[in-house]
């Protein structure tokens, strides 16, 4: 694996933008392309936005200046360089151009670093490479995280552009979490082990949940879960994570929206010898028809609450197995730590399905945990308690800001100072 430079020391004096403070964060898919563009001298939003379809004749841009109306344009976006300039001439429209010497930097979400990136890290011809030899554990965001790369080096390549990394937060996390148990030439000839992704969700949110309880992070242990259609668990000690429930692919772990999370790897064989099906058609069933889907016809958890409420047995089932996987990891990550300061919820489904926090902590109160049921109730967009006063642990609804954590993470490195929130 080639070396790169360290991501502390590899911006040269001459890219460093002190009087700037603007940061736009690219999150760059197969055929989209979300954007936020941030001030970090006080973490506001000027602009936010996405294209999406891109390469077809029906694609479609949606930019919304921070305060003004929200406009779109349709019509055939042929690639992500054309999306990109065209993001930019909206931009543009609101004065907010990137041509502007008030952007100091360009941040974009990269899903795997592998081993190699533990930390943001500007981008080179050295990055650029090993990104790219990641490709066959990460086929699916790789791919398109470097197109979008490349798109805005081409055009800004005055600009320092910094990648961070989805999973950069758990490569803190301890051999002994992170190896799987098999032969370990083979493991390490094909980079065989447990990644873990949604990093800049679980060090937002464990940080914010430190700062919410009035606690130094370093001295705070967190389980977060981060609960949307993709979901993952993580068990975060003193700021750092120490475990986490996605593994060497996004698969892993919890029952989410499509994917199946943990199973017996022996169903992929016993599918391809009894059932007949390629590799292929199994990574299509275990990826996009398994999960919530797979096993009631809903990946929207408002969806199947409704259909459990009117008693549908199938959406039921479907909503008890969610849950119980979840509270198996919280267990699992209670007695990783040993103590917990609290549990965060976040995410799409963690921020708002309150029947899901509270099925979930439903018979954990001798471990501390409890969720009080008309602060559960509450719906908002600020962080909050929901436990009752005095537990011993701490419940917190932590709404995750992944475009704000790489803008933040960014702006950090580009103007070479510790920590700017």
């Amino acid at each position: 694996m080639s070396s790169h430079p360290s991501p502390t020391t590899a911006l040269p004096d001459e890219l460093r933008s002190a009087p700037s403070s603007r940061v736009l964060v690219l999150n760059s898919g197969s055929s989209s392309l979300k954007y936020q563009l941030l001030d970090m001298g006080d973490s506001s939003r000027l602009a936010v936005g996405l294209v999406e379809r891109i390469g077809e004749q029906s694609s479609r841009l949606k930019h919304t200046p921070v305060g003004g109306e929200s406009r779109e344009r349709g019509g055939a976006i042929a690639d992500h360089d054309a999306a990109l300039k065209a993001v930019a001439e909206e931009l543009a429209k609101d004065g907010l151009g990137l041509d502007s010497p008030d952007l100091a930097a360009i941040g974009h979400r990269v899903v795997h670093g592998g081993k190699s990136f533990t930390e943001p890290t500007v981008i080179d011809d050295d990055v650029l490479a090993e990104i790219e030899r990641l490709i066959p554990v990460a086929p699916l965001h790789n791919p398109a995280n470097l197109t979008g790369i490349r798109t805005a080096q081409a055009l800004r390549p005055d600009l320092p552009q910094v990648a961070v990394f989805d999973t950069a937060f758990h490569t803190t996390m301890p051999e002994s979490a992170a190896r799987y148990a098999i032969d370990v030439k083979t493991a390490d000839e094909h980079r065989v082990r447990r990644y873990g992704f949604h990093g800049t969700s679980h060090a937002y949110v464990s940080r914010a949940t430190a700062e919410l309880l009035g606690k130094n992070p370093a001295e705070t242990n967190v389980i977060v879960l981060h609960l949307g259609n993709g979901a993952s668990a993580s068990a975060v000690r003193g700021g750092r994570c120490v475990d986490t429930s996605m593994g060497l692919t996004p698969l892993e772990g919890l029952v989410m929206g499509t994917r199946s999370g943990d199973m017996d790897p022996a169903v992929i064989f016993h599918l391809m010898r009894v059932g007949g099906m390629s590799a292929d058609e199994i990574d299509t069933l275990l990826n996009k028809k398994s999960g919530l889907i797979g096993l009631c016809g809903d990946n929207d958890m408002r969806e199947i609450r409704r259909r459990v409420d009117e008693g549908d047995e199938q959406a039921e089932l479907a909503f008890d197995i969610y849950i119980h996987r979840l509270k198996k990891y919280i267990g699992a990550y209670y007695a990783v730590l040993g103590r917990v300061d609290a549990v965060a919820f976040t995410a799409g489904v963690g921020e708002n399905a309150a029947p899901v926090r509270e099925a979930a902590l439903a018979g954990l109160e001798e471990l501390g945990l409890a969720v009080d049921g008309e602060r559960n109730a509450v719906r908002g967009d600020e962080a909050r308690l929901i436990s009752p006063e005095g537990s011993r642990v701490a419940v917190a609804v932590v709404p995750t800001d992944e475009e704000l954590e790489i803008a933040t993470q960014t702006y950090a490195l580009v103007i070479g100072s510790g920590n700017h929130t």
